[in-house]
């Protein structure tokens, strides 16, 4: 829960500073400074969010930041009908105060989703970042056939990173465990929990 408030704390950071300039250039345009002022901070509040979630691949500066993705519970990209809905939501996440709907949710929920995630039917994921780059195979991604939290899909990014250290005997061993998710096994499962992995890394 912790990456998710650094994030929203970045967010809001970051809208604060637009709104104060943004109010100082519209000072000098009275009623209508102050009309364009309301639509501005409106699209601040709400439009934000939606914007970067589906045009900058599940990620707004906060996010990005942190490290963190929205994705599809199936693992796709977030869409606009799904981004508007969890963001939507989050006026029944902040209630009664400081989030408190909506902390309660994800420490109980299994995927730590808030109320509009599981509305949504969306999930908050982990991205591994190392210095910018990944020693992970560069393989076409492969969505997950299950929704994963954040931390199993840190699992599968490290054993993609070592599988040049490991016998291909050993990363079939490995990949062989997890049957319900590659629905495969031996170098197919290998090469799915690989394309897994790229997923999870954002690539495409």
């Amino acid at each position: 829960m912790m990456p998710r408030a650094a994030a929203w704390a970045i967010d809001f950071a970051l809208r604060l500073v637009v709104v104060w300039f943004v109010s100082l250039a519209l000072a000098v345009l009275g009623d209508l400074g102050i009309a364009i002022y309301v639509i501005i901070l409106f699209a601040l509040l709400w439009l934000y969010p939606v914007l970067f979630e589906v045009l900058m691949d599940g990620q707004t500066p906060g996010k990005r930041a942190v490290g963190l993705r929205v994705v599809n519970a199936n693992g796709t990209p977030v869409g606009w009908v799904p981004s508007i809905v969890r963001n939507l939501m989050r006026t029944v996440d902040m209630l009664p105060l400081c989030y408190g709907f909506g902390l309660v949710a994800g420490f109980a929920d299994p995927h730590s989703r808030r109320f509009g995630d599981m509305v949504a039917d969306t999930l908050v994921v982990h991205v591994e970042h190392h210095h910018g780059h990944s020693s992970a195979p560069d393989v076409p991604a492969v969505q997950s056939p299950l929704p994963l939290p954040a931390g199993e899909q840190g699992a599968i990014v490290a054993f993609a990173e070592r599988a040049k250290q490991l016998t291909p005997e050993r990363q079939q061993e490995l990949a062989n465990l997890l049957p319900q998710l590659t629905q495969a096994r031996g170098a197919v499962a290998v090469q799915r929990l690989l394309g897994m992995a790229s997923s999870f890394l954002g690539r495409h």
